[in-house]
C-alpha cells in the first residue's frame, strides 16, 4: 500500500505537475502515422476495451500477447510496429482485431515512443481506459486468472482511481541457455521464463509518482531502470506523458496502491540478439544503457545464470498477492462486475 500523503507532499506535486505542463505545451511536436491494416483505423465503441502497445521484432511474443489480453477482456489493439524484420508485423497484419500503425520515425525519435502513444490516443479518442504497455509486458491482478478487466475498471472508478500502478518483473528461466523461444508456440511465456525475483526491490514516492527499483537486471547487471508503470490508465484531456511513461501528467494521479505487476519477458535464450537489437535503437524502453551492460555480461559467459537464492516460481495472482508485490482489487458495487 501507498501511505496518505501530507498537504505538502501533494502541493509539491501540484506544483511539479503544473511547471512539467508548461514545458510539454511549449514542446509539443506534431507525429506521423500512417495505418495499415487491410481495413485501416477502426472506430472504437463505448463498450469497447482498447491495448496500445509498442513492438519490435517480438513475433515469437506476439501469440501469447495476444492471446493472453483477449482473456482479460481487450477487444482491440491498437499497435505501432517500430520496423520489425522478424515477421511481427505480418503476423499482427493477419489479426483482425489489430490495428496496425507504421511511423518514419524511430523509437527513440518519437521521444521514446511517447508521441506515438500520446498521437494513438488522440486519434481514438479521450474520456475512456485504455491498456497500456509494450510487447513484453503481460499484466497480472488480483484473480486475474477468473476475473476480467473489467471487473478492475469498475473497481477503480468506485474509488475514484484513474489509473493502475503496477511493477515490471524481470522473468527469467532456470537455465536461460535451455529457454528456446520455439516452445513460445504452444506455451505460455511464464511457463518458459518461469522465475524472478522475490525480494531486493525498494519502493518510494517522489513528488511525481511511485518509484520501484530492484529485481534481476539490477541483481545482475547493476541496472538501475525504474520499474513502475501505469498500464491501465483513463485518458482525457489533461493527460500527458512529460517526463517519461513511467510519470504520467497529471502528477496527481500517480499514488494508488500498487494493484497489479507486469511480468516482464525479455530473457529467453536468444536475449544476446535482443539486446543487440535494443542497443541500436529497439522499443525495449528506457533502454540501451541497461541493454549494453546485459550485452556484455552475456557475452563474457558461457551461459549466463539468473536463477539464485532470491529466485522464485511464478504461481499465479495469489501468489504475488501473497508476496505483496500486489494488493486486493476489490469487487466493484453490484452490477459493476463483466
Amino acid at each position: 500500500m501507498i501511505a496518505d500523503r501530507n498537504v505538502f507532499d501533494r502541493l509539491a506535486t501540484w506544483y511539479e505537475t503544473a511547471k512539467v505542463e508548461r514545458r510539454e505545451s511549449s514542446e509539443s511536436r506534431e507525429v506521423e502515422l500512417r495505418c495499415v491494416s487491410p481495413l485501416g483505423q477502426t472506430s472504437l465503441y463505448p463498450d469497447d476495451l482498447p491495448l496500445v502497445f509498442l513492438t519490435r521484432n517480438d513475433a515469437r511474443l506476439m501469440p501469447g500477447f495476444l492471446a493472453h489480453y483477449r482473456s482479460l477482456g481487450v477487444t482491440r489493439f491498437i499497435c505501432v510496429d517500430d520496423a520489425s524484420t522478424d515477421g511481427t508485423r505480418e503476423y499482427l497484419l493477419g489479426e483482425p482485431d489489430v490495428d496496425l500503425w507504421a511511423s518514419t520515425l524511430r523509437h527513440w525519435e518519437a521521444r521514446h515512443g511517447r508521441l506515438w502513444r500520446e498521437a494513438l490516443f488522440a486519434l481514438y479518442g479521450g474520456e475512456r481506459w485504455y491498456v497500456n504497455v509494450d510487447s513484453d509486458e503481460f499484466l497480472v491482478y488480483d484473480d486475474c486468472e477468473n476475473r476480467t478487466l473489467w471487473s478492475v475498471i469498475h473497481a477503480l472508478e468506485d474509488l475514484k482511481i484513474s489509473r493502475l500502478p503496477a511493477p515490471m518483473l524481470d522473468m527469467y528461466p532456470i537455465d536461460l541457455g535451455a529457454a528456446d523461444v520455439n516452445q513460445l508456440k504452444t506455451r505460455a511465456p511464464w511457463e518458459i521464463a518461469d522465475h524472478f525475483d522475490s525480494r531486493g526491490y525498494s519502493l518510494a514516492t517522489t513528488t511525481r509518482a511511485i518509484t520501484v527499483k530492484g529485481g534481476a537486471r539490477h541483481r545482475e547487471f547493476d541496472s538501475d531502470l525504474e520499474l513502475i508503470k501505469y498500464p491501465l490508465i483513463f485518458w482525457d484531456e489533461d493527460c500527458r506523458f512529460g517526463a517519461g511513461i513511467h510519470q504520467p501528467l497529471p502528477f496527481q494521479r500517480n499514488f494508488s496502491s500498487v494493484l497489479g505487476a507486469l511480468l516482464h519477458f525479455a530473457l529467453f535464450a536468444d536475449y544476446k540478439e535482443i539486446a543487440e537489437d535494443a542497443v541500436s535503437g529497439g522499443p525495449h524502453f528506457d533502454g540501451s544503457a541497461a541493454h549494453a551492460r546485459t550485452q556484455e555480461a552475456r557475452s563474457s559467459t558461457d551461459l549466463l545464470q539468473l536463477f539464485t537464492h532470491s529466485s522464485v516460481k511464478f504461481g499465479g495472482s495469489k501468489q504475488l498477492l501473497r508476496l505483496g508485490f500486489i494488493t486486493p482489487v476489490p469487487r466493484a458495487a453490484a452490477g459493476g462486475e463483466r
